[in-house]
């Protein structure tokens, strides 16, 4: 199975929240072929969740599992530590009051 590169990926997610009026903003570019993503959908009302993909080794499937959440300060407190243990990570910020980020559709789990 081929692999998507992570600047592939993040332009076809941004694509698809654009086609559902979901504004998304990268925030930090990571490696374009290799880096990993990871995605803070924030509810403009102080509250945030950081989601990551996660793989499973038993089943070989990856999901999408959240990493922080709660108040906005803390969880970019959490995305900042992801990013000074990888400097190739990716950040899309989504915002969307209802809490839309898309990542369970088909294609993007």
């Amino acid at each position: 199975m081929t692999r998507l590169t992570a600047d592939f990926w993040v332009q076809a997610y941004l694509t698809r929240l654009r086609l559902n009026d979901i504004p998304a903003f990268v925030t930090a570019h990571g490696d374009d072929t290799a880096g990993a993503v990871l995605v803070k959908l924030n509810t403009l009302n102080g509250q945030a969740v950081a989601f990551h993909r996660e793989y499973d080794l038993m089943s070989g499937a990856r999901a999408w599992v959240e990493l922080a959440g709660g108040d906005e300060r803390d969880v970019d407190a959490a995305i900042a530590r992801q990013r000074d243990f990888d400097p190739d990570l990716w950040v899309i910020e989504v915002e969307d009051r209802q809490g839309r980020h898309l990542l369970g559709e088909d294609g993007l789990e």
